[in-house]
C-alpha cells in the first residue's frame, strides 16, 4: 500500500461495496457473536449538498469541509429477534484542523449510540490508520480503520459504557468485485452492521 495523505484519501480508497465479517465480544458477560455485513461506501466532494446539509445540521461552515461519504448498510446480528432491523444510511464530512490535515472532526448525520447528529473526532496515526473516537452521554466509542491492501480493510473497536458495559469488535471487510455482487441467502442468520454505519 502507498502511503495515505490524509482523512480524505482514506475514504476514497473505502469508496466501493464490502462485505464484512465481524466478531463482537461482549466482555461482562464472557460471550462472542459473530456475523456479516454488506456495506456500501460513496465518496462524497466537498462541493456535493449532502456534505453541505450535515455542515449546517452541525453549525459548520460547509466551506471546510474537504469531502466525505454516503453510507449503506444492511445486516442483523446474531442474538437479535427477528423483528430487529438493521438496515440503513448515513453520511459523514470531513473537517480538517487548520493546523494539521491529518486530523479535526468527523460530522455524522446519524449516530450508533442514538439516532441523531454526532460529532467525532479524527485522526490518522503514523501507520495511516484512521482512528475516530465519538463521545455520547452515555458511552464513548474508540474505532481504527486500516488497510492491509486496497481489497482488504480491517476495523477494530471498544464501546465503553459509562455504567461499565464493555464490547469489543474485530471486522474484516474485503472490497466486492462485480463478479461477486450475487445477492445472498434469505436463510443467513450471521449477518452484523457496523457501529459507524460503515
Amino acid at each position: 500500500m502507498n502511503p495515505i495523505k490524509d482523512a480524505k484519501e482514506f475514504f476514497q480508497q473505502s469508496a466501493g461495496q464490502w462485505r464484512s465479517q465481524r466478531t463482537t465480544h461482549h466482555l461482562p458477560f464472557r460471550r462472542a457473536e459473530s456475523g456479516g455485513s454488506d456495506i456500501n461506501v460513496e465518496f462524497l466532494d466537498a462541493d456535493d449538498r449532502k456534505i453541505a446539509a450535515i455542515c449546517q445540521m452541525h453549525d459548520e461552515d460547509p466551506k471546510r469541509a474537504i469531502g466525505g461519504a454516503f453510507v449503506s448498510w444492511d445486516g442483523s446480528m446474531a442474538w437479535d429477534k427477528e423483528n430487529e432491523d438493521h438496515k440503513g444510511t448515513t453520511v459523514f464530512a470531513l473537517i480538517p484542523a487548520p493546523d494539521n490535515p491529518r486530523k479535526g472532526k468527523l460530522l455524522r448525520e446519524r449516530g450508533y449510540a442514538e439516532i441523531v447528529p454526532v460529532a467525532g473526532e479524527y485522526h490518522m496515526d503514523e501507520e495511516d490508520g484512521l482512528v475516530l473516537i465519538t463521545e455520547y452521554e452515555t458511552m464513548s466509542i474508540i474505532e481504527r480503520f486500516w488497510f492491509v491492501n486496497p481489497d482488504l480493510r480491517l476495523r477494530s473497536s471498544t464501546v465503553k459504557r459509562f455504567g461499565g458495559f464493555n464490547t469489543a469488535t474485530f471486522c474484516a471487510e474485503s472490497r466486492v468485485t462485480t463478479e461477486e455482487s450475487t445477492p445472498k441467502s434469505e436463510n443467513s442468520n450471521t449477518e452484523a452492521f457496523a457501529i459507524s454505519g460503515w
